[in-house]
């Protein structure tokens, strides 16, 4: 029913800064709450950043806090990862999660993210 596509990573730097977006569509959905996960190689899927669709809180794991920023659209049913500081540490593939009103998950197909030092 809901289609979740990211897009914006890359290779760059240590230091450098990186900007993801996620767009999702569909025939129709109400958007609770949209986020970033990230998995490295050999390791779980853990949270980055959520914010939800109305009152726009965010949530933030502490390892990217003051670093990352995320931000939405809502007429464009879009979200964005803002990344800065980038250390090697946060390689991974990126993947957008959207909750929608009615309680289901979709999943993007993820976007790498590459930091070289």
């Amino acid at each position: 029913q809901v289609q979740v596509v990211e897009s914006g990573g890359g290779l760059v730097q240590v230091g450098g800064s990186l900007r993801l977006s996620c767009a999702a569509s569909g025939r129709t959905f109400s958007i609770a709450i949209m986020g970033w996960f990230r998995q490295a190689p050999g390791k779980e899927r853990e949270l980055a950043a959520t914010v939800t669709w109305t009152a726009g809180i965010t949530t933030y794991a502490d390892s990217v806090k003051g670093r990352f920023t995320i931000s939405k659209d809502n007429d464009k049913n879009t979200v964005y990862l803002q990344m800065n500081s980038l250390r090697p540490d946060d390689t991974a593939v990126y993947y957008c999660r959207v909750l929608t009103t009615w309680g289901n998950v979709y999943w993007g197909q993820g976007t790498q993210v590459t930091v070289s030092s």
